[in-house]
C-alpha cells in the first residue's frame, strides 16, 4: 500500500472504531505495512479518534523508528504477527469490552476461545487462541505470539482485548468487527445451549470462502 493512501485509512478506520464505542480513551492502535516491509503505527498514547496522518510512527520492519511520534508501546506484538503471518497487511489491537470479557471467564478453551456460532466469525476470524495475561508493552506478549507459530490470525490477550492480523487493513478491521460481535452474541447466549454450526459447515465454510482453517481442536468438534 502507498504510504500517503495507508496514512489516510488508518486514520478513517481509527476513527470510525473510536466513534462507535470499539475504541476508548487512548486505548487501542493500528499498524499497516507498506509496499517496502516498513509499518505505520498509531503513536502511543493517542486517541484512535483524532489522529493526525502526518503524525503517524513509521518505522522499518525491524520495528526502528523512522519518523513522526513515538509508536505505540505495543508494536513488538504487531512485529511478532507480521513475522509469524507472512500475508499480513495490517494489525489492529483493541480493548472492546465484549471480547475483554469473554477473555476473562474460566471456562474458554486458549486454543479456540469461541465457538462457531455464525458463518461470518468462521469465514472472517477462525479460531481465535487466547494469551495469558501480561502487563500492555510486556515483550512477553510478543513472544507468546510467536510461539502460536502463525497458527492463528486472531489472539485474545487475557483481561486485555483482542489483536488481529489481516491481508490489509479493511480486512483486519472487519474481522475484528466480526470478533468483537461473536463474543457479545456469546455472552447472550452463555449458558442458553445455543445451537452451533456443525463441523461438516464450518468445513464447507471453509472450503467455499477459504477461510482460516481452524486448530486441531475445535468446540464444534467436541
Amino acid at each position: 500500500m502507498r504510504e500517503s493512501q495507508a496514512r489516510e485509512q488508518i486514520c478513517l478506520f481509527a476513527r470510525s472504531l473510536f466513534e462507535r464505542g470499539l475504541s476508548h480513551g487512548s486505548s487501542g492502535n493500528i499498524s499497516a505495512r507498506l509496499e517496502d516491509g516498513s509499518l505505520l503505527l498509531t503513536p502511543t498514547d493517542a486517541s484512535l479518534g483524532f489522529l493526525d496522518p502526518a503524525r503517524l510512527s513509521h518505522v522499518d520492519a525491524d520495528g526502528r523508528h523512522i519518523d513522526g511520534d513515538k509508536p505505540t508501546k505495543e508494536a513488538p506484538l504487531h512485529l511478532a504477527l507480521y513475522e509469524t503471518r507472512a500475508g499480513s497487511g495490517a494489525v489492529v489491537h483493541l480493548h472492546s469490552t465484549h471480547s475483554v470479557a469473554v477473555s476473562m471467564l474460566p471456562e474458554i478453551d486458549a486454543r479456540s476461545v469461541l465457538p462457531p456460532l455464525t458463518p461470518y466469525y468462521v469465514m472472517r476470524v477462525g479460531d481465535t487462541a487466547l494469551v495469558p495475561y501480561h502487563r500492555p508493552g510486556d515483550p512477553a506478549v510478543a513472544e507468546a505470539i510467536r510461539d502460536l507459530a502463525g497458527r492463528h490470525a486472531s489472539v485474545l490477550l487475557a483481561n486485555h482485548g483482542p489483536v488481529v492480523a489481516g491481508s490489509s487493513l479493511s480486512a483486519a478491521v472487519y474481522a475484528i468487527e466480526e470478533l468483537e460481535e461473536t463474543a457479545r452474541l456469546y455472552l447472550l447466549l452463555r449458558g442458553l445451549n445455543p445451537r452451533l454450526l456443525s463441523p461438516e459447515q464450518v468445513a464447507e465454510l471453509q472450503r467455499v470462502f477459504t477461510a482460516p482453517p481452524p486448530d486441531a481442536h475445535h468446540h464444534g468438534a467436541a
